[in-house]
């Protein structure tokens, strides 16, 4: 009998030892598979994912944020590439469903890992990764944090994810690119969510991915480094776009009214709330307890987010009274 044939044949001890390996190993096989759906045609030269609003899982794979593409007669751009590697191949794989044409960009809205750990997929496609130059500082880093958090998350092995590729093109106020007859404007409005988002415009379709500058449907998140004077600022910014449609870095697309209460809003309870207790010497417990959210209590994530908001959003309030 030839052995090498009986241990790879079909139910041979190599197949056999290959199925154990794939139940005892944690996330053996997901490591190397990721789930999405179809994107959305949202106008002539635009699609996008709109995902679910819960936080990442094993189930999910860490599908629950918003990204897309933009498809001119030159080439693509990608906003965003996804919270794994999986993740960017199978975004891949559906833009080649719709066109053919060269991957020339990937645009990383912001810092968080969602946007970009996909980098290196679509930077192999031949990408040119942007990004703003202080998000590009604190993917280099968090990027370890990530790693070991997504790896947890999705029930990975250890050390099983590669760390991320980094955007090698820095924006630090905007960048015009052309797609052949469709033009991505990418801005820096200024600090929110992260410390410096980009936004980009596509004119001719009249639609802006806001990325996490906007929520909708679920509770927006205040980071360490977020910055909620600031966001409110940036959000006030976007309104020179009129009546372009938005897509949030979480939620439906829509007008910009639409995002007024969930992010306008709430920023300015916590900003208001929170600098009046500052200026009154209130501590920041007694300041999160007096603070009512109750009328944002029906977003999706309010019970994960609220105290965590109130508590950074104190602690701002305290730093610029020293300032």
């Amino acid at each position: 009998m030839n052995t090498l044939s009986s241990l790879t044949r079909p139910g041979g001890i190599f197949s056999f030892c290959l199925v154990v390996l794939s139940l005892v190993v944690p996330g053996a096989a997901m490591a190397e598979q990721a789930e999405l759906p179809p994107p959305r045609q949202l106008s002539p030269h635009v699609w996008a994912w709109i995902g679910p609003l819960g936080p990442p899982s094993r189930d999910n794979g860490g599908y629950r944020m918003n990204m897309g593409f933009v498809v001119g007669s030159r080439g693509i751009a990608v906003v965003d590439t996804g919270y794994t590697p999986a993740m960017a191949r199978a975004m891949l794989a559906h833009i080649r469903k719709v066109s053919d044409r060269p991957v020339l960009y990937a645009i990383n809205t912001n810092s968080q890992p969602h946007r970009f750990m996909g980098n290196g997929v679509f930077r192999d496609a031949g990408a040119v990764l942007v990004t703003h130059p202080l998000e590009a500082a604190r993917m280099e880093r968090l990027s370890g944090q990530y790693v070991a958090t997504i790896e947890r998350v999705l029930d990975l092995r250890p050390d099983s994810l590669p760390f991320p590729v980094l955007p090698q093109r820095l924006v630090a106020d905007h960048l015009d690119v052309d797609l052949g007859g469709v033009t991505l404007v990418i801005r820096h409005l200024g600090a929110a969510h992260t410390p410096a988002p980009l936004v980009v415009h596509v004119p001719e379709d009249r639609l802006v991915f806001a990325g996490d500058v906007l929520y909708g449907e679920r509770l927006l998140a205040v980071l360490p480094d977020s910055s909620v004077r600031g966001w409110i600022s940036t959000f006030r910014a976007l309104r020179q776009y009129g009546t372009a449609t938005f897509i949030p870095g979480h939620g439906q697309p829509g007008k910009l009214a639409q995002f007024e209460f969930p992010t306008l809003a709430y920023l300015q309870r916590l900003h208001t709330h929170m600098t009046r207790m500052v200026d009154e010497g209130v501590d920041v417990q007694d300041a999160i307890t007096r603070l009512d959210q109750r009328a944002w209590s029906k977003l999706a994530n309010f019970e994960q987010l609220a105290g965590r908001n109130a508590s950074w959003a104190y602690l701002e309030a305290e730093s610029a009274a020293f300032e």
